[in-house]
């Protein structure tokens, strides 16, 4: 169970030089952002960072945000409507522990 600290610290902005560079799109700062951007990621895009062989959100999430669960949970998203889902509900809970 994540403590509020530790819902906080999930919540925030990320240090400059660890953002997420979307492959041909923005650069993402915390997960709002990666919630805001998934539902107009062409599937391109989405496959690029998201594959047989890699998942750069759930590398992301886990190295530089923390959040393990939500890490563990994008690992078995193999699309973007799965990935979306699972990060908005995951920042659902995370908005409701933090206050």
């Amino acid at each position: 169970m994540v403590t509020k600290e530790e819902a906080r610290k999930y919540l925030c902005d990320t240090a400059s030089e660890q953002c997420f560079w979307v492959n041909n799109g923005p650069i993402l700062k915390n997960l709002e952002e990666l919630a805001n951007i998934l539902p107009d990621m062409d599937n391109e895009t989405f496959n690029h960072h998201v594959n047989n062989g890699k998942n750069d959100f759930s590398g992301w999430v886990n190295d530089v945000i923390g959040d393990k669960k939500l890490a563990n949970d994008l690992l078995s998203s193999k699309n973007k409507e799965s990935a979306l889902k699972k990060v908005k509900n995951r920042l659902n809970s995370l908005k409701k522990k933090a206050g």
